[in-house]
């Protein structure tokens, strides 16, 4: 089965230009053309397109993703597990990706071929470049780092969409008492905190009271996780930095 470039751009959310311009460098040039002299690109055309974008998230310019994908000496197994190995460092911010490189990689190993849909569905809405390396460097060093890899190398798809489930509930609860007009340290936000607090040491790393107050004031202190907690309710970051405080009070003796 062949895709009009057109098709390709929709699955892959990039402009029909940017695939001319992969052509015109031959970065991706399609294996096929139409008696009118189309392009048309085939499933393995897809899975280099795939490769491409994975590595240009990770901040590879293009000549470099080029020379990757055309080293003889690796296959697309190899592309897979480095790129795996980059993306589960961001942690939070890449869970999407990251369970969709796991993906891929199990899919090739068990000779599964997924739609050009689910190949492309992890770039989403966001842009995980500006975090690159920094949790690395930041936690690398850490048990909560190395429990969190730990626990997400084994996750499938359907954990990841359990975990981002979770995680729109929360949000949601949390939108709802700020509707309401209850305050940050009532018991019904308290409450709330605790389930986000319990989320993340049963899906992630052992999150104590401490560490979880921690997480609570980057949210207001770095201003990419208030932007983007905020985009649900303006304000919403400093109301979940004080519920959290607020629930760690009300367990520490």
């Amino acid at each position: 089965m062949s895709y009009s470039v057109g098709q390709v751009a929709g699955f892959a959310a990039v402009t029909v230009r940017t695939l001319h311009h992969y052509d015109d460098i031959g970065l991706l040039a399609p294996s096929e053309r139409s008696h009118a002299g189309h392009r048309r690109y085939s499933d393995a055309d897809l899975d280099r397109l795939q490769q491409i974008l994975f590595y240009r998230e990770l901040g590879f310019p293009l000549d470099e993703v080029a020379a990757l994908l055309d080293d003889p000496a690796a296959d697309p197994r190899a592309h897979l597990r480095r790129q795996h190995e980059l993306l589960t460092a961001r942690i939070e911010k890449l869970e999407k990706m990251a369970a969709a490189v796991e993906q891929a990689m199990e899919a090739r190993s068990m000779g599964i071929n997924l739609t050009p849909e689910e190949k492309f569905e992890v770039f989403g809405d966001f842009d995980p470049d500006q975090y690159e390396e920094e949790v690395k460097e930041r936690w690398g060093h850490t048990d909560a780092y190395r429990q969190s890899k730990e626990k997400t190398a084994s996750y499938t798809k359907e954990d990841w969409q359990r975990l981002q489930n979770e995680a729109d509930d929360l949000t949601r609860r949390f939108v709802a008492l700020m509707d309401a007009g209850e305050p940050a340290d009532s018991e019904a936000a308290m409450d709330v905190a605790e389930d986000h607090r319990r989320g993340i040491a049963r899906n992630h790393y052992d999150c104590g009271y401490e560490m979880h107050t921690c997480l609570g004031e980057m949210y207001v202190s770095d201003e990419r996780f208030t932007r983007n907690i905020d985009t649900a309710k303006a304000g919403l970051a400093a109301y979940m930095r004080d519920a959290i405080l607020a629930n760690a009070v009300r367990h520490t003796p």
